[in-house]
């Protein structure tokens, strides 16, 4: 998913499964909107991580009224394993992907009901070939082709994905690695452009922008002006 842009503003691409964000800075990644995690985040992001601080790491994505109630994923040796079944429709787990052979993205998010019904199938399949050695371009190819022959659906109709964790590490370009991106919401708008949103050219706000206007798998990005993590907030 392409991120924001602004007049003052660099604009760094990253893949996470079939998309890609853009993040933005003038000479840097933005630093963390709150504070780290009481453990240090691993350089990979992989089963190793304990079981528990891995649900409470895709936890943090959500308000806890969501997360609590949501299905939660853990990482396992061979790909995505449920953790916990849920009651709400939603579909909470760590996105990664490889920028360096020993650095990965680290992407705490909770899907929606039609989010956890398709896009959620195209991670776990993804990270089931990355688990299988391999690439990122070769899973990102396999991917684009598990659209275009039907196996993979884009969203219906109008949700939203919150990543609202203050852990969210993404990635630049290769050789700067990853960095912390702010808290922020993603709503499905397959097919819309910018004329949609009331713009004839990309949006450039610091606050809102689209992916891949006019594309399946188009999402408008909201970074909220009082972004704080859910788990922050209630004392996690």
């Amino acid at each position: 998913m392409k991120l924001l842009n602004s007049n003052s503003m660099k604009v760094f691409v990253f893949v996470m499964g079939t998309l890609s964000v853009g993040l933005f800075s003038s000479t840097a990644l933005i630093p963390a909107t709150a504070a780290a995690p009481e453990y240090e985040l691993p350089r990979v992001y992989d089963a190793s991580m304990p079981r528990d601080q891995q649900i409470a790491l895709a936890e943090s994505a959500a308000p806890v009224e969501v997360s609590s109630n949501a299905t939660v994923y853990v990482l396992g040796p061979k790909g995505y394993e449920k953790a916990r079944e849920g009651t709400n429709g939603f579909s909470c787990f760590v996105g990664r992907h490889f920028v360096k052979p020993a650095e990965t993205t680290i992407e705490p998010q909770c899907f929606d009901a039609e989010g956890s019904r398709t896009l959620l199938l195209v991670y776990m399949h993804g990270e089931e070939l990355r688990t299988n050695g391999k690439s990122e371009a070769e899973i990102k190819a396999d991917l684009a082709n598990g659209y275009k022959e039907g196996r993979y659906q884009y969203p219906s109709k109008p949700g939203f994905l919150y990543m609202m964790s203050s852990q969210n590490r993404l990635s630049a370009i290769p050789e700067h690695g990853t960095g912390i991106f702010p808290p922020h919401l993603m709503f499905y708008a397959p097919n819309m452009t910018t004329k949609d949103i009331g713009f004839d050219a990309e949006p450039k706000l610091d606050y809102l922008g689209m992916t891949h206007p006019g594309a399946g798998d188009n999402l408008i990005v909201v970074i909220p002006a009082a972004s704080k993590s859910p788990a922050d907030t209630v004392g996690r």
